[in-house]
């Protein structure tokens, strides 16, 4: 049989879970401020992406023409040696977003004979540009799709960029940690609490039941 714990084991084993405790609070309120934001946008766009059929969007064109100045049509002659794919020059597309307001500075053109074009897609709409090589004629157009397309391509990390890439990896990170410091303060609470683990259970099981039975 095995003998009951002395007075000075006791303590030491309180004080162990007096430190984790204060531990898993500690990462759990922490976790919860970093992906406070992230958890309210991912819930939500997660019911505008689920029923994206039935909220009405009317997307908005806006068309843009210029021709280039003569000064730059030296630059963009066609050359046999030219490759398939390059960015427009940096004076050029400097000039090109001041008077299109197109974020275009480092994004990649397709360059053939005859023209050359930018693919621009961005988040809750798109937007390209293409330059006539013969004439100069720029040609611009954008379509906005309103805010909760933009809100729903964020959920998705649709043509957002590396920042937006590492935001949602850290609060990847942030969330996953929120939910075990939680389940930790459930373990430490259980006791007191019998409804836990079955509230665990059910929250566990209910996806499962509707991936294996109604989802075909």
């Amino acid at each position: 049989m095995k003998p009951a714990p002395t007075a000075e084991e006791r303590k030491q084993k309180n004080r162990r879970k007096a430190f984790w405790t204060k531990q898993f609070y500690a990462w759990h309120w922490i976790s919860s401020a970093l992906s406070l934001a992230g958890i309210l946008l991912f819930a939500v766009t997660g019911i505008t992406l689920n029923h994206a059929g039935q909220i009405p969007a009317t997307p908005q064109i806006q068309e843009h023409s210029l021709v280039l100045p003569e000064t730059w049509m030296g630059t963009l002659a066609y050359s046999e040696t030219e490759p398939a794919e390059a960015p427009l020059p940096r004076d050029l597309a400097r000039w090109l977003h001041r008077e299109l307001d197109a974020p275009i500075q480092s994004q990649t053109a397709e360059w053939s004979e005859d023209e050359i074009y930018l693919g621009l897609p961005r988040p809750g709409g798109d937007a390209w540009l293409a330059i006539d090589r013969a004439s100069g004629e720029v040609t611009y157009e954008r379509t906005d799709r309103g805010a909760i397309s933009f809100l729903n391509d964020l959920h998705k990390g649709r043509h957002t960029g590396p920042l937006w890439s590492l935001f949602i990896d850290v609060f990847s990170v942030a969330t996953v940690l929120f939910s075990l410091t939680g389940l930790a303060l459930l373990w430490v609470h259980s006791r007191r609490r019998p409804s836990t683990w079955p509230l665990v259970a059910a929250g566990v099981l209910m996806p499962i039941v509707l991936i294996i039975f109604f989802i075909h």
